[in-house]
């Protein structure tokens, strides 16, 4: 029983540490997303394609993203303007075309300080309904 209880604690501790050090405060400019993919799941035709990707700045500097770039030109990204303070929050809106019918997985990629990684790559997945057809 002991050496259950003991293991499972242990689990635990590796568990709790290995979140600390996601997030733990970087020597530079950080970024830690809540999501790195966006499942629009199934959407109709001309639904509203506006997500957002939320990070926090993890660093001990100001984080500048200097570039969002989509895949393709049915993926526009917006980029922060304003530097994200540490331990601030910000947002990298994506607007994905829903116009086109059919499966999709389209790939962002932002452009930083940040320190480590100074380019991440964002995922948007999902599928565009076609109309229903009226008899």
């Amino acid at each position: 029983m002991l050496a259950v209880v003991g293991i499972t604690a242990s689990n635990a501790q590796s568990t709790k540490k290995a979140v600390a050090a996601k997030v733990a405060k970087v020597q530079g400019a950080g970024m830690v997303f809540e999501n790195e993919t966006i499942d629009y799941g199934t959407i109709a035709h001309n639904a509203d394609g506006n997500r957002q990707f939320v990070f926090v700045n993890n660093g001990t500097k100001p984080l500048i993203i200097t570039n969002t770039q989509g895949s393709c030109g049915c993926t526009v990204p917006t980029t922060p303007k304003e530097p994200i303070a540490p331990g601030a929050k910000g947002v990298i809106g994506v607007k994905y075309a829903t116009d086109r019918v059919g499966a999709f997985t389209k790939t962002v990629t932002v452009t930083s300080n940040a320190e480590g990684q100074p380019t991440k790559t964002l995922t948007i997945k999902g599928t565009v309904l076609p109309d229903p057809v009226k008899s």
